[in-house]
């Protein structure tokens, strides 16, 4: 393949320029593509799909490591937006993360900000992949054998996509990489939750009351990416379909009786 010829991939994430996940993601694939990093200046996480429609958007350039990227002051969302509309080319894929902590369940998917790049690139007409770890220390992900679990699979997948596609049906596929370097594998459905939500009422220093929110792990389902990756600590992908997100058609004969004709 010439030069020209080469794929063009956006690395983008919601943890900003120097999360120690962007450059492994980077280095994972740097040979596959030619690839232009464009992150948010500073970390977004749990931005979901949000964009930003009240403040402008500035867009920076800047050299980390010898390498130019691209930072921009809003969302993971905006960022796919901005940068397909700046691109020199059409992009062939893009690829999110690697972010510190996992994101499954339907509960963290449709909050992180990880996967939200990725959903906006796939509302575009863009296959996209999210890649996460279930880290708390960034410092984990350099830790020799978690950087090659990630390395070599991350490349593998990615290379799948960009000479294959991705598998009929799908528009994202949600890759968690476990706490512990493993060699398996596992495509599972997102269970609902993830987290049970708590609300705490406390004081601050001038006795003014705020509340501050935070979750509990729930028990991890059998059969879902939850229990795949936090149970078996296996690397687990779960495919995800715009299309069956919008395919309602079988409730609509449901809601018509039950709610209008009753």
């Amino acid at each position: 393949m010439a030069e020209t010829d080469r794929f063009y991939v956006l690395v983008t994430n919601d943890d900003g320029p120097f999360s120690p996940g962007l450059w492994l993601l980077y280095d994972s694939i740097e040979e596959l593509a030619d690839v232009e990093i464009v992150v948010p200046e500073t970390p977004k996480s749990a931005s979901g799909l949000g964009i930003t429609l009240h403040k402008p958007l500035r867009v920076s350039r800047i050299e980390i490591g010898g390498k130019q990227i691209t930072t921009i002051n809003g969302t993971p969302s905006d960022i796919v937006y901005v940068a397909t509309s700046l691109k020199r080319r059409s992009f062939d894929l893009v690829v999110s993360g690697v972010n510190i902590g996992d994101n499954t369940s339907i509960q963290v998917i449709l909050s992180s900000g990880t996967i939200g790049a990725a959903i906006q690139a796939a509302l575009l007409g863009l296959p996209a992949i999210a890649f996460s770890a279930e880290v708390r220390d960034p410092t984990q992900l350099e830790e020799p054998d978690m950087r090659y679990m990630i390395m070599s699979f991350a490349k593998k997948i990615v290379r799948r996509v960009l000479s294959k596609g991705l598998p009929r049906g799908v528009d994202i596929l949600n890759v968690n990489f476990p706490s512990i370097p493993t060699s398996e594998v596992e495509v599972a459905a997102p269970a609902i939750r993830r987290f049970e939500n708590k609300l705490v009422k406390r004081k601050d220093p001038r006795g003014l009351e705020y509340y501050w929110l935070y979750g509990l792990p729930v028990s991890p389902e059998e059969g879902t990416d939850v229990h795949s990756l936090l149970v078996k600590k296996r690397i687990t992908i779960t495919p995800i379909s715009l299309r069956s997100l919008l395919n309602v058609r079988e409730l609509i004969d449901t809601v018509r009786h039950e709610l209008l004709e009753n």
